[in-house]
């Protein structure tokens, strides 16, 4: 009995080394002590009795050494060989939660796994824009920006060590698609129609969703077409509250990164906004429109002047390419659907800023009229997460948007990875430009006071010249508003 015990601690002292030892290595136990045979030795509780016949050798146990950091199954390229790629049509709610996914995913591919990278990649706070599960540029500059910050190779495409490296940011409990209960705010109005005519534009109350599934689409970060695929028979625009819908694991909207914004880094070539801590560390990643080379964004250092939540837009001809000067300027009424988004964030540079957009779609791909576009979203994330006098520099973008090559500059930053090459960029989104170049005498003073978040206006640094009374900013939120619309709160999607 004593001898079988002293077997089983040794077994157990085996085990929590994690592999018992092969047959090789395994000596045969020695023949118990002689017993009445009318009463057999009787094994302890729990274990079965010990088979007759020559001492077999105990079987070999292998545990992990370490915790995988999430229960899912990884197919390396090795078992991918020969496997035809996922497709998108192939992507729902049970797949993108199976827990398996396809290593490496990169360009060309669509399907349950790139949504898992971009969800991946959004709750890490690198935002690729709108998730759509279609691999595209915007995907892979953000893979390639964690990659340099994480220290990882810069390929711009999901292997295995990057994707481990994401689950840990993100969050080993992160699910891909989760459901989510509709409330009474997520289906509240009211839906209008927007107007192509700017002018009776001007005449709504508010510039609200003009479709409850556009509205949905844009609280969860995602495509339409995306959100009715990962709900199949359901009608988007007629859901109400209590429903479930399955929709992307995004961000939270309390997320913080671990630090303070101490500067904000904007690149016309690669597309990006980025907020980065004292140390030039990246806590915030931003997919990003800037101007084109005809209409380009500002160059050089600027700072955040003031931040306004729903703004009316001045919709002014006299410094708008392509408008004629003598049309009547227009105040536009604030919401998703103005031309500058829920936010305007007002920089040094006359009629400049960073603020939101009507068309989450075109971000990455299309151009602007200079301002640095993002979606309403990110736009709304940034701007809680700074304050008025923070830096802006802005970095090649007299070059305007456009495909860069992976390999240059090789004096870049090595927190900050040169970009890959893409595609071409898509037809110029002429909805608003600024023409007036930029003033060189307007730089971020030593020491910028914060401006009041609810001022449409602030006064110039003092040794900042004031611009002239007829070239008020073409997005600045005027100093006369028109009456408060009833309906204005009701545009403030959360």
């Amino acid at each position: 009995m004593h001898l079988r015990l002293r077997v089983l601690g040794a077994a157990l002292a085996a085990a929590a080394a994690h592999v018992i030892p092969v047959a090789a290595q395994t000596q045969p136990a020695t023949p118990p002590p002689a017993t009445n045979p009318a009463t057999p030795a009787q094994p302890p509780r729990g274990l079965a009795p010990r088979p007759t016949g020559p001492a077999q050798p105990a079987p070999v146990v292998r545990r992990p050494s370490v915790l995988p950091v999430l229960s899912v199954r990884v197919d390396s390229t090795v078992t991918n060989a020969g496997r035809p790629p996922e497709r998108w049509d192939q992507l729902t709610a049970a797949a993108a939660n199976s827990g398996t996914y396809r290593l490496p995913v990169g360009r060309g591919h669509s399907g349950p796994s790139v949504l898992r990278a971009q969800v991946l990649l959004n709750r890490s706070l690198f935002s690729a824009g709108m998730l759509d599960g279609v691999w595209g540029r915007n995907t892979e500059n953000a893979v390639l920006w964690f990659q340099g910050r994480e220290g990882l190779p810069r390929t711009g495409v999901v292997d295995s060590a990057t994707y481990a490296r994401l689950v840990q940011t993100a969050g080993a409990d992160s699910i891909t698609v989760a459901r989510h209960v509709l409330t009474a705010e997520d289906v509240r109005g009211p839906f209008v129609t927007i107007p192509t005519d700017i002018y009776q534009h001007a005449r709504l109350s508010c510039s609200c969703y003009e479709s409850l599934s556009e509205k949905l689409s844009e609280r969860f970060q995602t495509g339409r077409q995306l959100l009715r695929k990962l709900n199949p028979g359901m009608n988007l625009d007629s859901v109400e509250a209590g429903d479930t819908l399955s929709v992307p694991a995004v961000r939270a909207p309390d997320a913080r990164a671990a630090g303070e914004v101490a500067q904000i880094v904007v690149s016309g070539t690669d597309n990006y906004a980025q907020a980065l801590d004292s140390g030039g560390r990246i806590l915030y990643y931003f997919a990003a429109t800037l101007g084109a080379s005809y209409d380009p964004s500002p160059d050089g250092d600027f700072y955040v002047l003031s931040i306004h939540e729903n703004p009316w837009w001045n919709y002014q001809p006299r410094i708008l390419a392509s408008v004629p000067d003598d049309r009547p300027s227009a105040m536009i009424p604030p919401g998703p659907n103005s031309s500058v988004g829920r936010v305007w964030m007002a920089l040094s540079a006359p009629h400049y800023g960073i603020h939101g957009t009507k068309s989450p779609e075109t971000i990455g791909y299309a151009q602007s009229a200079g301002c640095v576009r993002l979606t309403n979203w990110d736009a709304l994330f940034l701007s809680r997460r700074i304050t008025p006098g923070t830096p802006v520099s802005f970095r090649d973008t007299r070059a305007g948007s456009g495909p860069r090559s992976r390999t240059a500059p090789a004096a870049r930053d090595t927190a900050r990875p040169a970009a890959p090459a893409t595609a071409s960029p898509a037809p110029r989104d002429t909805v608003r430009r600024t023409a007036p170049a930029r003033d060189s005498t307007h730089t971020r003073p030593a020491t910028p006071a914060a401006a009041p978040r609810d001022t449409a206006h602030r006064a110039a640094p003092a040794h900042t010249p004031a611009p002239a009374r007829d070239s008020t900013p073409a997005h600045r939120p005027a100093v006369a508003r028109p009456a408060q619309p009833a309906a204005r709160d009701t545009a403030r999607a959360q």
